[in-house]
């Protein structure tokens, strides 16, 4: 219940007078810096919580704040002739080399701020509150006494589904790291955070990872039902990696 609780604490904040509170620190950022707000595709190669683009990577290794747009103003990041300012301000998107000031696209549709991946977990939703997966010192020490390590680096991006001005739950894009190569896998959880459900997306390198029997035995399971298993097995990484992410939503919203 305490968790339903602090999920709704964070969409009335969000709702009644800070929009930006809703909206990744990123997009906050970029819109600070260009006037207007990207979608997470100007960082991620498909939405919030998968690989960097070229400009995302760029944007991380030159701070992730408000100065790093001044250090790599002057690069083309996707390499499409037009420099990261310029597109910019151009309103195309600077990692995208599909995306010109010629020809910008869609990526400015808000639709794009949740990946399609995410909507069709929840088909009926058509509210959403991005919300912020960022860690003070003391989460990581409430993750580890939960069983899992976050660092800075697993920051990102927590879709919360709204109907009737409640959250109806919550989903999550993560990494899994296999052998040298990494996948995403998208989860939805119900209200308390009890996995609701788990699909593979972006595993071309790791073709194994396309079974759905690894991920349809954690269906219904709570942070506390979860078993990890050890080892550097497949079905083990995959395992530990649902953990992480379970904490991570545990940790993220239990106490706002």
């Amino acid at each position: 219940m305490r968790l339903i609780k602090g999920i709704i604490a964070i969409l009335l904040i969000a709702s009644q007078s800070v929009p930006a509170l809703a909206m990744p620190t990123f997009a906050r950022q970029y819109k600070q810096q260009y006037g207007y707000m990207p979608s997470c595709n100007a960082c991620h190669t498909e939405g919030g919580g998968t690989t960097l683009n070229p400009f995302g990577k760029a944007f991380k290794d030159h701070g992730k704040n408000l100065s790093a747009f001044e250090k790599i103003a002057s690069a083309d990041s996707d390499a499409d002739g037009t420099t990261n300012l310029a597109e910019a301000q151009a309103k195309a998107n600077p990692g995208d080399p599909k995306s010109t000031p010629a020809a910008p696209g869609e990526w400015l549709d808000m639709a794009s701020l949740i990946p399609k991946e995410v909507r069709a977990l929840f088909p009926t939703i058509t509210t959403w509150m991005p919300l912020d997966a960022v860690f003070t010192a003391k989460d990581f020490a409430t993750a580890e006494t939960l069983g899992a390590t976050l660092t800075a680096e697993d920051e990102t991006t927590i879709y919360v589904p709204v109907e009737n001005r409640r959250p109806n739950g919550t989903a999550l894009i993560f990494p899994v790291q296999f052998s040298d190569k990494t996948f995403f896998l998208v989860m939805a959880t119900d209200r308390q955070l009890q996995i609701r459900e788990i699909n593979v997306l972006h595993a071309k390198d790791v073709p194994d990872a396309e079974d759905p029997q690894l991920y349809s035995r954690f269906a219904g399971q709570s942070l506390q039902a979860l078993e990890v298993q050890s080892g550097d097995s497949l079905s083990a990484r995959i395992s530990q990696a649902v953990k992480k992410a379970v904490v991570l939503l545990y940790v993220r919203l239990k106490g706002a």
